[in-house]
């Protein structure tokens, strides 16, 4: 099916599932490390771009995180920032609810004041906690993080799925509700739908991050329909880190047809090759989708917004 660029950012939408971190183009990239003084083992931007040829997850995240070094004060996430909001401006985005991973920026000696100051002339965000570095990490940054509650939305979980299960942060999320903030999660990319279970019943979430593995669980499907849990799918992600083969194999069809409310997203499209719009025409190429289907899918994103 064709369906031109204009006709997708004439269809107003959200974007809900936004790593800001993600979408650090290789100009921006290298622009940052001279000016930061932080190398990056890459001679110039196509070096940097041919790295992108990840295999999976695991190898995406060794370069995100490699890259993520640049991002060193307010200036430079408001330069991300402003960026990524024209870009999405384009493509007839008129809200933003971005994450960020502020543990990463910590660790790295970032004080939380140059994250947040940088990005809070941006859109609504949430901070995820990265889920490899356990509870306790994320206990003491949502402590970090308190005295910045008011500039922030939700609280997410994030990077290296596997072997990390959503129910193992449960305290933390009950903290998070605590101080006033939401709950959503990545759960059911790479690990199974017992992990988008867990994220519903002992996270407490108001979305679902990706969940598209819970195609495998006809109980799963139900629940989410009737619930009317919203799940954040990033089609181009989703093929370029090999969760789904090809975009016509893509389970989104699956997901809509048992009455799922999907939404669609970028994830991080500096690395997985495309923007939102990107993902809307993908999902039209690729699943035969029509323009009407394509409207659906952006009424959904608004509808699934925290407030």
């Amino acid at each position: 099916m064709l369906v031109t660029s204009e006709q997708v950012a004439a269809l107003p939408k959200a974007e809900l599932h936004l790593h800001i971190e993600g979408t650090l183009e290789p100009e921006l990239a290298l622009e940052l490390s001279a000016r930061n003084g932080v190398a990056l083992p890459y001679r110039d931007v196509a070096a940097l771009r041919g790295a992108y040829s990840f295999s999976d997850l695991s190898s995406f995240l060794a370069l995100y995180y490699e890259c993520m070094a640049v991002l060193r004060t307010a200036e430079d996430f408001a330069d991300l920032a402003a960026a990524y909001l024209a870009r999405a401006k384009a493509d007839g985005v008129g809200r933003v609810e971005m994450f960020f991973d502020p543990q990463v920026h910590v660790s790295r000696g970032v004080p939380l004041t140059e994250v947040i100051g940088g990005l809070r002339k941006a859109a609504d965000r949430s901070a995820c906690f990265l889920r490899d570095r356990g509870p306790a990490d994320a206990a003491r940054t949502l402590e970090a993080l308190a005295d910045h509650v008011g500039q922030l939305l939700a609280v997410g979980l994030d990077s290296a799925e596997v072997g990390y299960p959503p129910g193992d942060f449960a305290e933390v999320f009950a903290a998070a509700r605590g101080l006033g903030l939401h709950g959503v999660a990545h759960a059911g990319e790479e690990g199974p739908p017992e992990y988008v279970w867990q994220a519903i019943d002992l996270l407490g979430v108001a979305r679902i991050d990706h969940g598209i593995r819970s195609v495998e669980d006809p109980a799963l499907l139900r629940r989410l329909a009737a619930d009317g849990t919203a799940l954040t799918v990033c089609p181009l992600s989703n093929v370029r880190l090999r969760c789904v083969p090809t975009m016509a194999a893509h389970p989104l069809r699956t997901l809509l047809d048992a009455g799922v409310k999907v939404t669609v997203n970028s994830d991080d499209p500096a690395y997985f090759g495309g923007y939102i719009g990107d993902n809307y025409r993908a999902l039209a190429s690729g699943l035969g989708l029509d323009l009407s289907d394509l409207a659906a899918l952006a009424a959904n994103s608004l509808d699934a917004c925290l407030y």
